[in-house]
C-alpha cells in the first residue's frame, strides 16, 4: 500500500465518522433546508464523476471506466431521489384545503 493510497483511505473513512456524527445531530426542523443543501452538493459530485468517465479511457482502464460510471449512476440517482423526499416532506407543511359540504358546496 502506497503512503497516496494510505493517506486516500484515511480521509474517506475520517470523513464516512465525520459525516455520521454530523447528521446524527441534525434536528428535524433543519432536514427540509440541509436535504436542499445536500442536493446541490451531490450535483457538484455528480459533475466530478461525469469528468472521471471521460478520463478513464476504457480498454486500458476498464475498472475505472466503469468505477466512474457507477458513480455518475449513483450519485444521479442520490439527487433526483433528494428532491423527490424534499418536496414530499414541503408538502406536509403546505396547509390543506378545507373539505367543501355535499350540501350545496358551502362552506
Amino acid at each position: 500500500m502506497t503512503p497516496d493510497m494510505f493517506t486516500h483511505i484515511a480521509i474517506l473513512l475520517f470523513a464516512i465518522l465525520i459525516g455520521m456524527e454530523v447528521i446524527s445531530h441534525v434536528p428535524t426542523t433543519l432536514h427540509t433546508p440541509l436535504m436542499s443543501a445536500t442536493n446541490a452538493i451531490h450535483g457538484i459530485v455528480v459533475v466530478g464523476a461525469i469528468i472521471a468517465t471521460g478520463a478513464a479511457i476504457f480498454p486500458q482502464n476498464g475498472l475505472g471506466y466503469f468505477g466512474s460510471f457507477a458513480a455518475v449512476t449513483l450519485g444521479a440517482i442520490n439527487v433526483f431521489g433528494g428532491f423527490v423526499v424534499t418536496e414530499r416532506m414541503l408538502q406536509m407543511f403546505k396547509p390543506k384545503a378545507k373539505k367543501v359540504e355535499a350540501t350545496g358546496g358551502k362552506k
